[in-house]
């Protein structure tokens, strides 16, 4: 479930870079007591997820080293709200992901058996953000997906909006999971390819700075039973950035550097209850 960027300017940096009983009295031959209905599946639940990641990778952006990630989301129904988090161990980027703390939301619409619709939301926020640097301390990204599931891949159309760096970024992800029923486990595979453009990717620059670019990720995550609500999380992605450039009116745009490619793995815990 995060907006960054990192300002590389002549004189910036890039903006930014988830929870019953009868009885019967006896006569003299008994009737057999009725089953007891099931108990109704619960409606809410807390899921808590604490990742430790390789490098801290955003749209093809690399915005940080080796991270602890934690997130907690609550579910309800067709509601989902929570918090995602990144510390950064090393390699900092100082007033970007120095930490970073998103709130988001989302709500599902069931359309058919196969497709959904899904609005949302992340708020983004940078709380050692440098303004003068040209950082933004906040910015906030609605967004809406788009749900199709066909013989257990699941497709998914996704478009974000910015409203601080006034921007689109485009997305289509696909997932799908291959049972290991031998080991108890699966391997859940997503692909991801995006494309972004931002307006206003430097806090008071004038002429404004845009930022845009292309970006990809593959990647595998294995979850793997401990108890009856948790599970280790062992990832291994790939992803990469492209055609990233900064460009700001009556000067020759700039290569984002920190758009590369990188591969990231993934160790954590989540538990559900």
């Amino acid at each position: 479930m995060t907006q960054k960027s990192k300002i590389v300017l002549t004189c910036a940096a890039l903006a930014l870079g988830a929870l019953s009983v009868s009885g019967q009295t006896a006569t003299s031959t008994p009737a057999p007591a009725a089953a007891a209905p099931a108990p109704a599946a619960p409606t809410s639940s807390w899921v808590i997820t604490a990742p430790f990641v390789s490098q801290y990778m955003f749209r093809g952006v690399r915005l940080g080293g080796p991270s602890f990630e934690p997130s907690v989301e609550f579910d309800s129904g067709a509601l989902a709200l929570g918090v995602w988090a990144n510390f950064p161990i090393s390699d900092k980027v100082v007033g970007q992901s120095d930490p970073e703390i998103d709130p988001y939301g989302s709500y599902t619409f069931t359309l058919s058996d196969s497709m959904s619709l899904a609005p949302g939301f992340t708020w983004y926020n940078y709380p050692n953000a440098t303004e003068s640097n040209g950082f933004y301390k906040t910015t906030f990204e609605p967004n809406v997906a788009f749900n199709y599931t066909v013989a257990g891949v699941t497709i998914t159309p996704k478009i974000y909006y910015d409203m601080v760096l006034k921007g689109p970024t485009y997305e289509l992800n696909v997932a799908f999971a291959l049972p290991l029923k031998d080991l108890g486990t699966e391997l859940d595979f997503a692909g991801t390819v995006g494309t972004y453009k931002w307006d206003d990717a430097a806090k008071d620059a004038s002429p404004s700075v845009k930022n845009y670019g292309d970006y990809w990720l593959i990647g595998v995550t294995a979850p793997i039973s401990v108890s009856a609500n948790g599970k280790i999380l062992l990832g291994l992605a790939y992803t990469e950035g492209s055609n990233n450039y900064f460009k700001q009116s009556g000067s020759a745009k700039a290569v984002n550097t920190a758009a590369l490619g990188r591969g990231v793995v993934t160790i954590g815990y989540k538990i559900t209850f």
